[in-house]
């Protein structure tokens, strides 16, 4: 944790260094297909053109990427933590409620940019083979790139972490000097920086909705950015950002004056971008391209991981298996999500097969993305004290700007962007549904005061008659207030088989908005009895509640609160501590049930998420052979249910075979 607050609140050259490797991965990697796809919006292109799309670009990632999220989102931060849900996590408690929803599609999209990005960043860099060896099949080079990167997840990313940002800081370095040194085909590229350059091409072509497509392309990393402020702090990217900007800006510079001095000839799928390294250095660029897509590839990754991590934590997605290959902070690694993920890019590989057709699937989710966080921004602001006028200014401007942007992409829709907003919907439809179920579950939670229990509860276990569960019986209780105890874990100890044990545990987990937070508070109901247990855990700590109850026992026993030895004679005499068991409730929705309709919806359909979910057990990091599992019904009736009433008359048969009538069974036997 040190050495994380040194990283965030110092600027050194390591600092800065590692800043880049870990940051600027993704937007770094977008000189291999900005410029190509401009062209290819336009293959007649003329120098006026080049020069308004270079300019575009440039003031793309002055106003979205450097005003936007470098000088104003990055302050958008959550205890040092960034992203769309670390912003949702500053502002879940407003009362608001579409808050959660344009959290929920914003990093939907986010985690389909994920699934498209190594594809299309892989195939651009292994495509420039071609140029060396034009009969090369470049798909099956792809696919095993591909593979290797997700494979590789599973022992984490230290030792390969360590090489990020000294290799990246030579990617940088390379496109900067490429770009200049390509600029002396036509110096008067420059004149790009004015903007006027832009704005009369979009008021002059007639394609200017497909070449804003294009362009918005450089600043697809930006809100990766602002994911990874976490590892890095804001004053190191903020810095850094000055120096990768600059390198961005001098190669698409130099692409464009290549492209300019190079008017009239056909491009015959020439990449800009390869077509200003020498020759003879083509094989090394490819291969240095080629590990900047594997190092961006990497970055989205690991902030896709994050992502589901946090979503889990805050109640968008079923629990999900989390490992932790290393003891670095932010490691993590999950299976389920690593394996998606790769079908997903083998599919947009196999599917597209070149990077042209990719780059019309790419782009459109991530538009998306940035509008829900300009909406988020705007509201966090607000919270914040910033004037109406202001927070009205940046919204209305930036989701103009991004306005423009989504309306371009979606000229991509039939082209390819149907297939990431295909899977950004499925993600949010699954991210929605499971919140509002999940907060409809917890609405109809049964609580009962525990201080009106205690006495029985104490009765059980002080009545000899009741065989000993076990001397420590830990269940897991929803309610937020130490006085408040759910029915149904009154039933299991009271009804439900009735539970003796020496002494009784519940255990309240609590997710904080913070991301870091590890705390917790005992409540002594009963002395050597009842105990009330409340863990706060941020919402990027993992649920290790084994570990964490193990620790607060040390620390009661430590202060004398608590006599850990068994309740056994034979066993109190030497000193053996009790054992401990966990009663796990498993809530089935149960076909009694009657609410609204919506919520039926809700409530079925998290109950068939739910299989998909990790169990309890493993969820919270329970030891399971301490575990038992008990299955209870959820029964929620918002109206009324019919009663069975006594029958007052009994149907008869006639003899002409229709119905008719008779006394009721009181009758029976009095006759007529």
């Amino acid at each position: 944790m040190k050495g994380k607050k040194s990283l965030q609140n110092s600027i050194t050259l390591a600092g800065l260094i590692v800043t880049v490797g870990i940051v600027f991965g993704d937007i770094g990697t977008s000189p291999l297909y900005v410029m190509k796809a401009i062209t290819g919006v336009n293959p007649s292109y003329d120098a006026d053109y080049i020069l308004g799309a270079v300019s575009c670009v440039i003031w793309t990632l002055t106003l979205q990427t450097t005003l936007k999220y470098v000088l104003l989102a990055l302050r958008a931060d959550n205890k040092g933590e960034g992203g769309i849900l670390a912003l949702f996590a500053l502002l879940r408690r407003l009362p608001r409620k579409w808050p959660c929803i344009v959290a929920a599609i914003g990093a939907a999209a986010l985690i389909a940019d994920g699934m498209i990005t190594p594809a299309v960043t892989v195939t651009s860099a292994i495509e420039g083979i071609r140029i060396v060896a034009p009969g090369v099949k470049v798909i099956p080079i792809v696919v095993a790139v591909i593979i290797l990167i997700f494979a590789m997840q599973r022992a984490g990313t230290g030792m390969i972490g360590r090489f990020f940002g000294p290799f990246m800081m030579l990617w940088f370095l390379s496109l900067g000097v490429l770009g200049c040194f390509a600029m002396l085909h036509f110096p008067g590229v420059l004149r790009a920086f004015n903007p006027w350059y832009a704005v009369r091409l979009m008021f002059s072509s007639p394609e200017w909705f497909l070449i804003l497509g294009a362009v918005f392309l450089c600043t697809t990393g930006a809100e990766a950015l602002y994911s990874d402020l976490g590892h890095c702090g804001r004053r190191n990217i903020t810095v850094s950002w000055l120096f990768v900007k600059v390198m961005l800006i001098l190669n698409y510079l130099g692409q464009g004056a290549w492209l300019i001095a190079n008017e009239g000839k056909p491009l015959d799928g020439v990449n800009p971008f390869y077509a200003i390294i020498p020759h003879s250095l083509t094989i090394v660029g490819v291969i240095m391209a080629t590990l900047a897509a594997v190092i961006a590839s990497q970055a989205l990754l690991s902030g896709s991981f994050t992502i589901f991590s946090e979503a889990v934590n805050l109640d968008f997605w079923p629990k999900l298996k989390i490992k932790y290959p290393s003891d670095e902070k932010g490691q993590l690694y999950i299976p389920s999500v690593n394996w998606g993920l790769l079908a997903g890019c083998l599919v947009t590989v196999l599917l597209f097969r070149d990077s042209s057709h990719m780059e019309a699937a790419y782009g459109l989710a991530i538009t998306v993305t940035m509008l829900m966080t300009t909406l988020l921004l705007t509201l966090w602001m607000r919270t914040r004290g910033v004037s109406k006028a202001l927070c009205i200014l940046f919204c209305v401007f930036f989701l103009f700007l991004e306005g423009l942007f989504f309306t371009a992409n979606l000229f991509k829709f039939t082209h390819g962007g149907w297939y990431t907003m295909l899977a950004a919907g499925a993600v949010a439809a699954v991210m929605i549904i499971w919140n509002k179920a999940t907060a409809v579950r917890s609405q109809y939670v049964d609580l009962k005061p525990l201080a009106d229990n205690s006495r029985l509860i104490s009765a059980v276990k002080a009545d000899g008659e009741i065989p000993k569960y076990a001397s420590n019986l830990i269940y897991l209780n929803r309610s937020s207030h130490p006085g408040m105890i759910e029915s149904k874990v009154l039933y299991s100890i009271i009804n439900k088989n009735p539970k003796r044990a020496d002494h009784y545990w519940f255990v309240h987990i609590e997710s904080d908005d913070a991301p870091d937070t590890l705390e917790y508070k005992v409540d002594v109901i009963v002395p050597e009895a009842i105990y009330v247990v409340s863990m706060r855990l941020g919402f990027r700590v993992p649920a290790k509640v084994s570990v964490y109850f193990r620790q607060i026992v040390e620390d009661l026993v430590a202060a004398g609160k608590l006599d850990l030895r068994s309740g056994y004679p034979s066993l109190r005499a030497e000193g053996i501590a009790g054992d401990f068991r966990f009663v796990m409730l498993h809530r089935v929705f149960s076909p009694s049930t009657n609410c609204r309709g919506r919520e039926a919806f809700l409530l079925r359909t998290h109950a068939l998420l739910r299989r998909m979910s990790l169990s309890d057990q493993d969820a919270y990091g329970l030891d399971t052979s301490v575990v038992v599992r008990e299955t209870v019904p959820l029964i929620i009736n918002t109206a009324a249910p019919r009663r069975i009433r006594p029958a007052d008359t009994v149907e008869t048969t006639g003899s002409d075979g229709m119905p008719g009538e008779s006394t009721g069974s009181a009758c029976v036997g009095k006759g007529k």
